[in-house]
């Protein structure tokens, strides 16, 4: 009797033992050194990847912002304010009851199938604004020539990329809406376009966010 009792005394304050050394290690010690490895070395990216102007952070390089005109009396969708470029759709968001677009406590896609009626009927909608939206005096766009990402939201609904095809057809609508050439608008996306990660991970794309901070920077010298 006294030697199971003992036994059990004993694996018990093993076990009790075990339990504090895995809780520094893992829950304390491992942490930090994590953390202290990521801000020494990957600072930007441990803090959010956070996107600053004018001393401010205005966003993160990860997640896609919407670019709208303040709602008016009565209206329960924002218009899109066409003197900014524009990033994908959120249409996922848009139909999370607890979400209010990039307000957000969840992400996610439309979960709806490529033959749906209201994705065809999203997608078709999508499309004709941007080629109205996108027309202006001196250049049309063709429907041909609206890429995927200008009408279809992403996995997560919170895209923070557009394609170069995307962001050079909303160039002519920007530069006219902003008075500025077109030619200087179109070197502003050159320069914003970023190759594959790696070399050969996804493909080329245009950070809207860090596109539109250098559109203002150069509205504001004209």
């Amino acid at each position: 009797m006294n030697n199971s009792v003992t036994n059990t005394a004993r694996l018990l304050g093993a076990g009790l033992r075990a339990l504090l050394v895995l809780t520094l290690v893992t829950g304390v010690i491992y942490p930090l050194v994590v953390t202290g490895i990521a801000q020494g070395l990957f600072p930007s990216t441990a803090n959010g990847s956070q996107i600053t102007a004018d001393g401010k952070v205005v966003g993160s390089s990860l997640i896609g912002q919407a670019y709208d005109l303040p709602l008016k009396k009565g209206q329960g969708t924002p218009e899109p304010d066409l003197k900014w470029f524009q990033g994908r759709p959120a249409n996922g968001l848009g139909r999370n009851s607890v979400n209010t677009r990039y307000k957000l406590l969840l992400s996610g896609a439309t979960n709806l199938s490529a033959d749906n009626k209201d994705l065809i009927k999203q997608v078709e909608e999508a499309k004709a604004a941007v080629v109205k939206e996108n027309s202006v005096r001196g250049y049309t766009v063709e429907p041909s020539q609206v890429p995927a990402d200008a009408v279809t939201s992403s996995g997560s609904g919170l895209d923070p990329d557009i394609s170069p095809q995307y962001a050079e057809l909303q160039v002519h609508r920007v530069a006219e809406r902003n008075g500025l050439p077109v030619a200087k608008v179109q070197r502003l996306v050159d320069e914003h376009i970023e190759g594959r990660t790696l070399g050969f991970i996804g493909e080329p794309r245009v950070n809207v966010l860090e596109l539109n901070i250098t559109l203002r920077d150069l509205v504001a010298k004209s």
